[in-house]
């Protein structure tokens, strides 16, 4: 029989985080492909798991790939994939493996968990019903500032990014320039372990905040979209939008009343108060 490879999610942080469905795919997998061996033993043996562990990284070479999709489809063994904190596949190189097991006609089965893009999300504050996962940005400045620039000129959603506490300082400096310095912005510092910390504050802010004091561990910056220009004035040829419609529609979608006043204002690039107007008409 085949094999099935299990991407199970790991806690980024608390080990309290980790699911009862995680824990037994692990004892019951044969087994374990870690991106960092030593980091994922620890991970087990606090939760008293002997599964034996092979290493999967950026660094593997085709062969391990070959290696692992050979146990699965020829030894039928099954195989959780872990990374060293969240879910694989998300910045790391488990995408590889996910995609030779899917051509090889291989289960691959989700086990949902911890992520720091979403936990950063939503202890933002930031609008969190349209977002973008934008992962780490590139690494040279010249990359880096035309990836901002496009984002900024093109994309209406909250973004969130990964960063490492080096770079932190000079990238929120590019951001608000990229942004402007008044964009409101969140960035979560070692999310869910003891030492856990939000800042939040207009881009400007949080920038010279974290200027004046570099930080430590893992970041996530939360960046939201932008507020939505004034509606032209009626007579200037633009047809005025059918809010209404465009609310009735988002409500349809399960979207709470103020998740929806969110998303018509930016979808119909309209000021927030005046669809939230709308909504208390339609209310009535």
């Amino acid at each position: 029989m085949v094999g099935t490879l299990y991407i199970v999610a790991t806690p980024i942080g608390n080990l309290e985080d980790i699911t009862l469905r995680a824990l037994r795919l692990l004892r019951e997998a044969d087994l374990v492909a870690a991106e960092d061996t030593r980091h994922t033993r620890k991970l087990l043996a606090h939760f008293e798991i002997t599964t034996p562990l092979i290493a999967y990284h950026q660094h593997s070479d085709a062969g391990r790939v070959e290696n692992l999709i050979r146990r699965l489809s020829e030894e039928g063994q099954s195989i959780a994939l872990v990374t060293d904190a969240g879910t694989p596949g998300v910045s790391d190189p488990g995408v590889e493996l996910v995609e030779a097991a899917l051509a090889a006609g291989i289960p691959v089965v989700p086990v949902p968990g911890a992520s720091a893009a979403l936990c950063a999300l939503v202890g933002s504050g930031l609008p969190p019903a349209r977002f973008a996962f934008e992962g780490f940005l590139p690494r040279t400045k010249s990359s880096r500032l035309a990836k901002l620039k496009q984002l900024a000129a093109s994309e209406a959603r909250t973004l969130i990014f990964y960063e490492a506490p080096n770079r932190t300082a000079d990238t929120l400096k590019e951001m608000a320039a990229a942004f402007g310095p008044a964009r409101p912005a969140a960035v979560g510092r070692e999310l869910t372990k003891r030492h856990e910390e939000f800042t939040r504050g207009p881009l400007a802010e949080v920038a010279a905040r974290f200027a004046a004091s570099p930080p430590r561990g893992e970041i996530t910056i939360v960046i939201s979209g932008p507020e939505s220009p004034a509606p032209p004035a009626l007579g200037t040829g633009g047809a005025a939008p059918d809010v209404p419609a465009a609310l009735a529609a988002a409500l349809a979608e399960g979207l709470t009343e103020r998740d929806a006043v969110r998303r018509v204002a930016a979808d119909l690039r309209l000021g927030r108060r005046e669809v939230y107007a709308a909504m208390l008409e339609m209310k009535k």
